[in-house]
């Protein structure tokens, strides 16, 4: 019952709230599509690395940092001659260059190194005569049959045991 002078409580209750609702069903599509892309990105740029330029290891600048290490924003000029790798070169094989801050030259050694020449050796294809022994496998059922049989393994070998124990007596 309803105390003192009060407005009568009225039901807010025809609010369709399906509209309100924020549905994510295209969440694993989306995923799909970005792990394609990222294949497709990978594919073209090949050579140079997926995740971006490599870059320099540097320490952190201040006394609250400089315990720690960061990736720097590239190379500098003499950093990429003492490696021996051209200037305008660099940037095609993903290396970042540029006019970092002066750093020793101690971060060259990250990039010298013998670079190998990246050849793509095509796959070579056997073609076959498809045969009516080929035809007439069903490949579904030979796969069955072998789970099954890996699966009933232990049990085989436990009533092979208990009738040689039989055969004992």
């Amino acid at each position: 019952m309803v105390k003192h002078n009060n407005v009568v409580p009225n039901g807010h209750f025809k609010k369709h709230w399906q509209n309100y609702v924020r549905t994510w069903f295209n969440q694993p599509a989306r995923k799909t599509r970005r792990r394609i892309a990222r294949q497709k990105k990978a594919v073209k740029i090949f050579p140079r690395p997926t995740s971006g330029p490599l870059r320099p290891v540097v320490q952190c600048p201040t006394r609250k940092y400089n315990m720690k290490s960061r990736a720097g924003k590239g190379f500098t000029l003499e950093e990429l001659k003492a490696a021996g790798i051209p200037r305008k070169l660099a940037p095609t094989i993903g290396i970042a260059a540029g006019d970092s801050a002066p750093e020793e030259l101690a971060s060259a050694t990250q990039v010298k190194g013998d670079y190998l020449p990246i050849v793509r050796e095509k796959p070579s294809v056997e073609f076959v005569k498809v045969t009516d022994e080929m035809k007439a496998f069903k490949a579904y059922g030979k796969l069955r049959v072998e789970r099954m049989n890996a699966r009933q393994v232990g049990a085989r070998l436990k009533k092979a045991a208990e009738a040689e124990k039989e055969d004992k007596k």
